[in-house]
C-alpha cells in the first residue's frame, strides 16, 4: 500500500474570462422533468472530475492543435445532442426539478499554468495542489437552480500537456452519464460527426408510480439525530489517498475463508477493510450505530435493462448498519459479509420503491450520521476518454468527498502505480488526529494480513492488536 498527500507544489494559473458555450445549432425549447431518483436531496450538489493529459504529436511531428479550442468547439457540437445540459433547472410543486431547455449553454474557461505535468509527481491523484485554480468556481455558478449545469476548465501546461477539469450538477447525471457525455465531446473532438452512443432522456422510467407505494426497506433515508456531534466538518481536515494493488487485495483475501474468497469481489474486500479501519480511527462509542453505503449502479437491475445511452442518475444508496464495537471487534469476514449483503439488496423493485419514497416523504436526504459512503468508479471509463491527445495520465474525481458531505464519501478510481501495477486509488478525508490513527490501523492490518496463515474455518479479530485468532468452533 502506498499513501499520498499533496506536495508543496506552487504554480500560477492565468485564466481567460469565462464564456458560455451554447449548442452549435438551434435546439428545442421545452421543459423536461427529472426523474424521482434525480431530484432527491442527496444529489442536489455539484460534483467534479479531473483528467491530466500529456503532450501528443501526430506521426508527422506536428502538435494536434490547441486543446482548449478543439474541446470548446466539440462541446458546442455535443450539446446539440445533449441539449438539456445547456438549459437551466427550475423547481416546481412538490420540489420537483424540471430543466428548462433554454440553450443558454455551459460555462467554459481557458487557462495557462506555469508548470509541467511531470512537476506534479505523485500528486496525480487527489487531493491536488491548487485544485481551486484548476477548476475555478465562477462566482454565482454553483447553485442548483437557475445556473449553468456544467463548468469546464481546460488548463494548458508548459510541457504541452493539459488538464481537463469539469463540474456538473449531480441531479442531471451520475458518473456513468457524465462519462457518456465526456466521450461524446471526445468523439467529436477526434472528428466524428455522429455519436456512437446517442443520448437517451426517458427520465419517466425512474419516476414514481401512481399511486406511489414504498415496498422495500430504506434505512438509508431514516431521520437520525446526531446526538454526539459525530458529523465531520471541514475544519482541521486531512486529505490523503491510498493505493491498493494486487498484493494488498491478496492479503485481505487470506483473512477470509476459502468459501468466502470464491464469492467476494475486490471491491467488497476493500470496502470492508476501509470501513473497519475508519471506524477504529474515529474512536466512536462501541454502542453507537455506524453505517455504510455502497453505491450500486442499477442500470442492469431492470428487466429489460435501462436503455443504452440513458445518462440520468440510475444508482441506489443501499445502507447497512452495525454497532461500532462490532465492526471493530468481530472477524474481518463479518464486515465483508455485510458489504456483500447490502450490495445484493438492489433490485428493480428496490429502485421503484426509492422513487416512490421520494414523492411520499418529500425527497429526504440520505442520513450521513456516522456514515461511510463508497462510490466505485473503476468500470465507468474515465480512463478511456480521449480528446485526440491519447488517454489521460490520471482521471477521476477531483477530490475525496464532496462539499456537502466532507469526510463521508470516498471514490474508488483505477490507477497504475510507478511499478506498473494496476490497482485502485482511494481518497480519504478525516480529521487530522483520526487520519493518523487510520493510517496506523490500515498499515497494521495489511502487515498482519501479509503474514497471516490462510483462514480455513471460523475466526475472530482481537480488536486491540488487529490480529486474527482462530476460534475453537
Amino acid at each position: 500500500m502506498a499513501t499520498f498527500s499533496s506536495p508543496p507544489l506552487v504554480f500560477t494559473v492565468t485564466r481567460r474570462k469565462p464564456v458560455l458555450v451554447a449548442p452549435a445549432k438551434p435546439t428545442p425549447y421545452e421543459w423536461k422533468e427529472l426523474s424521482d431518483i434525480d431530484d432527491q436531496e442527496a444529489l442536489r450538489f455539484q460534483f467534479s472530475a479531473i483528467q491530466f493529459y500529456r503532450r501528443y504529436e501526430s506521426s508527422d511531428g506536428n502538435p494536434q492543435g490547441d486543446p482548449a479550442r478543439v474541446i470548446r468547439e466539440a462541446l458546442a457540437k455535443a450539446l446539440v445532442f445533449y441539449y438539456p445540459l445547456a438549459g437551466r433547472l427550475r423547481e416546481g410543486s412538490g420540489r420537483k426539478l424540471i430543466v428548462e431547455c433554454t440553450g443558454e449553454g455551459v460555462l467554459f474557461i481557458e487557462a495557462d499554468a506555469d508548470v509541467t505535468l511531470d512537476q506534479f509527481g505523485h500528486a496525480l491523484r487527489p487531493p491536488y495542489p491548487c485544485l481551486e485554480e484548476l477548476l475555478y468556481d465562477v462566482p454565482g455558478s454553483s447553485e442548483i437552480l437557475h445556473c449553468p449545469l456544467i463548468l469546464i476548465q481546460v488548463t494548458h501546461l508548459k510541457c504541452g500537456g493539459f488538464i481537463f477539469a469539469l463540474r456538473v450538477n449531480h441531479t442531471m447525471c451520475d458518473g456513468a452519464g457524465l462519462v457518456q457525455f465526456m466521450n461524446a465531446v471526445a468523439e467529436i473532438a477526434r472528428g466524428a460527426q455522429l455519436l456512437s452512443l446517442p443520448p437517451v432522456w426517458q427520465r419517466d422510467l425512474l419516476k414514481a408510480r401512481v399511486p406511489p407505494r414504498i415496498t422495500c426497506t430504506h434505512i438509508e433515508y431514516d431521520e437520525v439525530t446526531d446526538t454526539k456531534d459525530t458529523i465531520i466538518t471541514q475544519e482541521d481536515m486531512a486529505h490523503r489517498s491510498f493505493f491498493f494493488g494486487p498484493s494488498e487485495v491478496n492479503a485481505m483475501r487470506r483473512l477470509v475463508s476459502q468459501h468466502l474468497q470464491a464469492h467476494c469481489t475486490t471491491i467488497e474486500l476493500l470496502t470492508a477493510c476501509l470501513w473497519r479501519c475508519r471506524t477504529i480511527a474515529l474512536q466512536l462509542d462501541p454502542e453507537e450505530d455506524v453505517r455504510m453505503v455502497c453505491i450500486v449502479n442499477a442500470r442492469s437491475k431492470f428487466n429489460p435493462p435501462l436503455p443504452a445511452g440513458y445518462y440520468g442518475n440510475a444508482f441506489a444508496l443501499p445502507m447497512v448498519v452495525s454497532k461500532a464495537g462490532t465492526i471493530c471487534e468481530k472477524h474481518f469476514a463479518y464486515t465483508v459479509e455485510l458489504v456483500k449483503k447490502v450490495k445484493a439488496s438492489v433490485t428493480e423493485e428496490y429502485m421503484k420503491s426509492v422513487a416512490d419514497l421520494m414523492v411520499i416523504k418529500g425527497r429526504p436526504h440520505v442520513t450521513v450520521v456516522r456514515t461511510f459512503i463508497v462510490s466505485v468508479l473503476t468500470r465507468l471509463g474515465f480512463q478511456d476518454v480521449d480528446f485526440g491527445w491519447g488517454k489521460p495520465k490520471y482521471c477521476g474525481p477531483a477530490k475525496g468527498g464532496v462539499d456537502v458531505l466532507p469526510g463521508v464519501v470516498s471514490f474508488y478510481t483505477p490507477f497504475k502505480n510507478s511499478s506498473g501495477d494496476d490497482g485502485i486509488v482511494v481518497p480519504i478525508c478525516l480529521p487530522v488526529v483520526a487520519m493518523e490513527r487510520f493510517v496506523e490501523e490500515l498499515e497494521g492490518f495489511l502487515k498482519f494480513a501479509n503474514n497471516c496463515p490462510e483462514v480455513v474455518g471460523p475466526s475472530k479479530v482481537n480488536a486491540k492488536s488487529s490480529c486474527i485468532i482462530k476460534s475453537s468452533a
